[in-house]
């Protein structure tokens, strides 16, 4: 190595009409990666790099100084620095950074030579597109484009949307020899995550149960991670310590359910995250070719999911009234007639009730539709914790239905609560009719006899309240 001097690396970098440099990479006493320094680089390099990580009149040294001093620290990069300058690795990547920096990336890493001690040197090379290129699919290795392939044939089965990612996430695991894969998707402006499939050896475990006691806000620290990088690799001590220090309360989690490493790579439709593919304790010894090959699969899912959740808009739109939240018309009649027959075959206990707000046409007409709507909004938010795991409709305009398999006695329990926080004749008040059916499975007589005594309860509340009639 003693003829390669700094004035002959920066020839060779200089050769180069893309971004290209010479890494000198040290060991730590363990064998671990030290600091990683960008020893010499060519003028397109330096260009790019002030163009992407400085502000308008910063100046900021990229030479001679450690790769993060110009970008976030990436323990990923790291990795496959330290494996080409002292094991002598290739490796060449082309994936989606976008989110980071608005390109897409191919990168090069190339072994120069062998290590002096604890130091040793790599070529890192890189181009930047705006958008993808596919013909750069055609340079992966042919074991990862077969498992590409293959998955992309499993997601066009003939089979509907669950079954086919529960097939590929099966396929994942295996692939990468983990314990557990899963597949989610995010709403962010639903404040909600779904584990629409997983993969467990053995089903030791269920992944959904899990991150039911998780928090959405756990969830949403992962985005401001992927700010870094373009996924997320966990595969020992180093880098569990690493993102404990950035996300603590989401690593407490890993550690509660036994994580030791851990796959995250993100689902982008239109620059923005949709959801994520999960995978945990594989095995780590082929990082890289792992890395390459979740990230060539997550483009083709997150297709997928971009579709399944505009299906999943689509279905929540046509069902969910966008003002209360419950169900809206539409989705009762839809669920009366399914449930009216499938009673009327197997009849069970069930439970009906008709919550009418009384006085929201005065509050409408004296306080303004912008109050009226509030109260809507209260109604339901009240009805919405009292029957939590009921079906919850909005009927009509003031009028609310309840449909539930609770016992009668737990369902009484739940009509006397109502009545005790919703009682302000100037504020939230329900007229209230309820019936249980025993064994007869007639929901829509049922239905009847509720409504019947909803509009009794009404009239004694006009009774005594004569200046709230409308």
């Amino acid at each position: 190595m003693s003829n390669y001097t700094y004035e002959n690396f920066k020839l060779m970098v200089n050769m180069f009409n893309i971004p290209a440099a010479i890494l000198k990479v040290y060991q730590n006493d363990d064998g671990s990666c030290g600091d990683i320094i960008m020893y010499a680089i060519n003028d397109v390099l330096e260009a790019n790099y002030k163009k992407l990580f400085t502000a308008e009149g910063e100046e900021k040294q990229v030479e001679g100084v450690p790769y993060y001093h110009n970008m976030q620290k990436e323990p990923k990069f790291e990795d496959v620095c330290y494996k080409a300058a002292f094991r002598n690795e290739k490796n060449h990547t082309y994936i989606d950074t976008t989110m980071m920096y608005g390109f897409w990336t191919e990168s090069i890493l190339y072994p120069i030579g062998q290590p002096e001690g604890n130091v040793g040197y790599c070529l890192f090379m890189y181009t930047l597109n705006k958008s993808m290129d596919t013909g750069k699919y055609a340079l992966v290795p042919p074991d990862i484009a077969s498992f590409v392939i293959k998955t992309c044939l499993n997601l066009r089965n003939d089979e509907d949307f669950f079954t086919n990612m529960a097939v590929v996430t099966q396929d994942i695991r295996e692939y990468t020899n983990s314990y557990a894969a899963c597949i989610m998707t995010v709403t962010p402006d639903l404040y909600k995550f779904d584990v629409i499939s997983e993969c467990v050896r053995d089903n030791e475990i269920c992944i959904k149960e899990i991150f039911e006691n998780i928090p959405y806000e756990i969830v949403e620290t992962w985005e401001d991670l992927l700010g870094e990088t373009n996924c997320i690799i966990i595969k020992d001590d180093v880098d569990m310590k690493f993102y404990e220090e950035k996300a603590p309360r989401w690593v407490e989690t890993l550690k509660e359910n036994k994580v030791n490493s851990l796959i995250l790579v993100p689902f982008m439709h239109q620059n923005t995250i949709i959801g994520y593919l999960y995978i945990t304790n594989f095995n780590v010894d082929n990082i890289s070719r792992l890395k390459e090959t979740m990230e060539l699969v997550s483009f083709f899912l997150s297709s997928e999911a971009a579709n399944h959740l505009i299906m999943e808009r689509l279905e929540y739109l046509s069902n969910i009234d966008m003002l209360t939240g419950v169900f809206n018309r539409n989705s009762m009649n839809v669920n009366v007639d399914e449930l009216a027959t499938k009673l009327k075959v197997n009849p069970r206990p069930f439970n009906v009730a008709f919550c009418d707000l009384n006085g929201l046409k005065s509050i409408n007409d004296n306080e303004g539709h912008h109050n009226g709507d509030q109260l809507l909004k209260d109604a339901a938010n009240v009805l919405k914790d009292i029957f939590e795991g009921d079906k919850i409709y909005r009927a009509g305009g003031d009028e609310f239905t309840i449909i539930s398999f609770d016992d009668e006695q737990t369902f009484m329990q739940k009509i006397a609560t109502l009545k005790q926080e919703a009682c302000d004749p100037d504020w939230l008040y329900f007229a209230v009719g309820y019936y249980h059916d025993e064994k007869d499975g007639n929901l829509r007589l049922a239905l009847r006899y509720a409504d019947e005594r909803m509009y009794k309860d009404k009239d004694a509340f006009y009774q005594s309240h004569p200046e709230k009639r409308r």
